[in-house]
């Protein structure tokens, strides 16, 4: 596309939502598998103290375990609660992957036998891809507290969009800092309004994911986490109800288990 006095290039990525907060990014041609949690429907027993007591996962994946980690070059993982980071992805992942996460976690990979673990402090730069860490709160007082520490991640390449992995959190200041800061083009938002049974929701609520357009209008959100986990309330149908009616319906991308999103950002250069 062509316009007077500059060049505007349609820069894309893809990104491919498995389940829950596990995804597949290709990035700068390399392949990058997030929060992986592959256990078989019912494996593990329901969250405690919450609502809808059912055994977790609740669904399928929709691969194979074995599908999911072909192929893969690098682990990102923001943070280690089970529904993140499980067993049966440390038993399936190869030793030596690279593998990447927050500071705290660097001791729990490695003494699962991972070799080639970095943590990052603030941002490392690995195959042209520079990952920074963010903040962010996994819910309020006492509740939020205890489900720490949690982060997220910002993935920046030349000629590609930038990305923005918010984690498990709320809308909060250090989400806000992270748009304001790195500009994403992405924005990737862990919702479910995950909830026990007393406190406030531990991850995003529609009205968070509001905020978060609002905030961030001219950024596409791709919303997860949702429908896999007995403590997220809050389903597909609930939040896209919601943005409907709060009028960005179309700047949120809900995708389900298995589909693959092409993302687009456009740069102009005068």
């Amino acid at each position: 596309m062509e316009a007077v006095g500059c060049i505007i290039y349609h820069l894309s990525m893809r990104l491919r939502l498995i389940r829950h907060a596990t995804l597949i990014v290709e990035y700068n041609s390399h392949t990058i598998l997030v929060d992986p949690m592959l256990d078989d429907p019912g494996a593990r027993p329901a969250i405690q103290n919450s609502p809808n007591p059912r055994n977790n996962p609740l669904v399928p994946l929709p691969v194979g375990a074995e599908e999911v980690v072909r192929g893969v070059d690098a682990v990102l993982v923001t943070h280690t609660h089970s529904d993140h980071w499980d067993a049966k992805a440390a038993d399936l992942l190869p030793k030596a992957i690279p593998f990447f996460g927050q500071p705290e976690d660097e001791t729990k990979f490695r003494s699962q036998a991972f070799s080639n673990v970095q943590a990052i402090h603030d941002s490392l730069t690995w195959k042209g891809i520079t990952m920074h860490r963010t903040g962010g709160q996994h819910g309020t007082g006492k509740i939020g507290k205890a489900m720490a520490p949690v982060s997220g991640f910002v993935l920046q390449a030349q000629n590609e969009p930038t990305l923005y992995i918010a984690g498990d959190t709320i809308w909060c200041e250090e989400v806000q800092q992270a748009l304001h800061k790195h500009r994403p083009d992405i924005v990737v938002v862990n919702t479910g309004a995950a909830q026990f049974l007393e406190g406030d929701p531990i991850t995003m609520t529609a009205d968070d994911v509001i905020t978060t357009c609002k905030a961030a209008p001219n950024e596409q959100i791709v919303a997860v986490h949702m429908e896999s986990i007995n403590h997220c309330l809050l389903t597909r149908a609930d939040l896209a109800f919601q943005l409907e009616a709060a009028r960005v319906i179309q700047q949120v991308a809900i995708p389900n288990d298995g589909d693959w999103i092409e993302l687009k950002a456009g740069k102009t250069i005068s």
